[in-house]
């Protein structure tokens, strides 16, 4: 069983945040996820900053890797980082990139901001524990609701599905960011495949814990996230 460190408060994540400058920040983009990522690190994910690479841990895959400053923050609340570690955010010398980088920057899964792989890699990655007997870990991918134009994206929602990935959940920011909009909503897109669906406000801490922790036998689960972007 992964452990979990004793994390610093939601409270203190914005101070965290803005030791983070520089031209390619994204705010908007990354405290759109801020939320969605505080209440899995907090209360969902089995992660512990000491054994970061525990064979048994939940995967936190984040392919909506534009604007990790919240992502940065939530691993610096919880370990993985040193608040110090982000006031080198984007320079030459700083594993901190403007797009993480899973082989230099602990607790990060895989390398992303080039959109619409990590749903792909989620399959692939909860394919894989389970065709090596690990059936405790949970595979969780964020994206965006405009990374899911990536045609790469259907095709993943079509196989998890029909495969019964049930130790699958893919998070969706919808920040109503998409060119064409989503006639239907964007969970009935998952749901024609065999997902379990849940829309809910991306910034209730109760109703997010709420939706990740519902039963879905046999099936992957969409938690779409609805979430007006913070400005300031």
């Amino acid at each position: 069983m992964v452990g979990m460190t004793t994390a610093l408060s939601y409270s203190q994540l914005p101070a965290l945040m803005t030791r983070m400058t520089g031209d390619e920040k994204h705010g908007p983009s990354a405290t759109s996820t801020l939320d969605v990522l505080w209440v899995l690190y907090r209360d969902i994910l089995r992660v512990d900053a000491a054994y970061p690479d525990d064979p048994d841990r939940d995967r936190f895959l984040l392919s909506k890797g534009h604007g990790p400053m919240a992502y940065y923050a939530v691993l610096a609340a919880h370990g993985f980082l040193t608040a110090e570690d982000l006031d080198g955010f984007g320079t030459f010398d700083s594993p901190l990139g403007f797009h993480p980088d899973g082989t230099l920057v602990p607790g990060v899964e895989i390398s992303s901001g080039s959109l619409g792989h990590g749903l792909g890699l989620a399959v692939g990655t909860a394919l894989g524990l389970r065709l090596t007997g690990r059936s405790t870990p949970r595979v969780v991918v964020l994206v965006g609701d405009a990374e899911l134009e990536e045609g790469s994206n259907a095709e993943a929602i079509q196989f998890a599905g029909r495969v019964g990935l049930d130790r699958l959940t893919t998070v969706v920011i919808d920040n109503d960011s998409a060119g064409r909009g989503w006639p239907g909503g964007i969970a009935a897109r998952f749901a024609v495949e065999g997902w379990a669906t849940v829309d809910v406000d991306g910034r209730d801490h109760d109703a997010l814990r709420r939706a990740f922790t519902i039963d879905h036998p046999e099936r992957p689960l969409v938690v779409v996230a609805h979430v007006e972007p913070k400005t300031s």
